[in-house]
């Protein structure tokens, strides 16, 4: 799972960086993304990716299975360095390092069990959710630089954790038939997709690095709380304390590396127009 989402990760950020900027909250960004054969196979992993989160909610707290997705950023940046020749500062590699020490931190604490099921208020709250954080998108993307990346990222975030809340009690489905009927499964669908857009446009405005953490750490705490208070997530007895720092570890990691995160690409379509107005000629696609 942390391979895939990282895999995901890097793939359709290079996709994104040559795609022409969107300056609106528009879908069609998505269409255009999906005619580059780097984003579909990214896709493809992160499907995978989510394929086995959502397997992994049935049993497991969201605050364990949240910050393995968070681990993904690792192996984007690890893989961006070695196949794109990315420069990682000294200070973002120890934070790479204290974000796996504070995943494992989480995964001793851990206790598996079964969620509970989501009452009507909470599915109205997350339809509310989905609209406001839509609302915030559109007005988010006239953001530009490391700014737009991170705020776009976190809008993402949310939403991401939005679909991971409306997945632990779905993944404990008992036949297909009730699965296909819970309105989880649509709202797990409109969140993720909401999701996948912002994200697309957190990656177009920079940095990588900076957009996924800030994704992970915007996504991270309230599906730990919602797990925690409604859907049965438990601590093994006694390792509260080493829940508790494991996840404050992991949130310093991914906030710290919004801050030392610096762009790895530049837009494809920038570039081409200035050699072009440079006189040089324009480079082969």
């Amino acid at each position: 799972m942390i391979v895939a989402y990282g895999v995901a990760n890097l793939l359709q950020s290079v996709a994104a960086a040559r795609t022409t900027v969107h300056h609106t909250f528009d879908p069609g960004l998505l269409l255009r993304l999906a005619g580059h054969r780097t984003y579909l196979i990214g896709l493809a992993c992160q499907v995978t990716g989510f394929v086995l989160a959502f397997l992994a909610r049935r049993d497991l707290p969201l605050f364990l299975v949240q910050a393995s997705v968070a681990a993904g950023l690792g192996v984007t940046a690890i893989l961006g360095v070695l196949l794109l020749k990315w420069k990682l500062p000294a200070a973002e590699v120890g934070l790479l390092v204290l974000l796996f020490a504070g995943i494992t931190g989480l995964v001793l604490a851990a206790e598996p069990a079964h969620s509970k099921q989501l009452g009507a208020a909470a599915l109205v709250a997350l339809v509310a959710a989905l609209a406001l954080i839509a609302l915030l998108g559109f007005f988010a993307v006239r953001l530009h630089g490391a700014l737009g990346s991170v705020v776009l990222g976190s809008l993402a975030g949310m939403a991401f954790s939005a679909a991971a809340v409306a997945a632990r009690p779905l993944a404990s489905a008992p036949s297909v038939e009730a699965f296909l009927a819970d309105p989880l499964l649509y709202l797990l669908v409109a969140h993720s997709i909401v999701g996948q857009l912002l994200l697309g446009l957190a990656m177009q405005r920079g940095s990588t690095t900076a957009a996924v953490a800030a994704m992970d750490a915007a996504g991270a705490v309230p599906a730990a709380i919602v797990g925690l208070l409604l859907l049965n997530d438990r601590i093994w007895p006694g390792r509260e304390w080493l829940a508790a720092s494991g996840f404050l570890v992991t949130l310093v990691a991914v906030i710290g590396l919004t801050r030392y995160a610096e762009p790895q690409h530049h837009h494809a379509v920038a570039r081409e127009a200035a050699m072009v107005g440079a006189g040089a000629p324009r480079p082969p696609r």
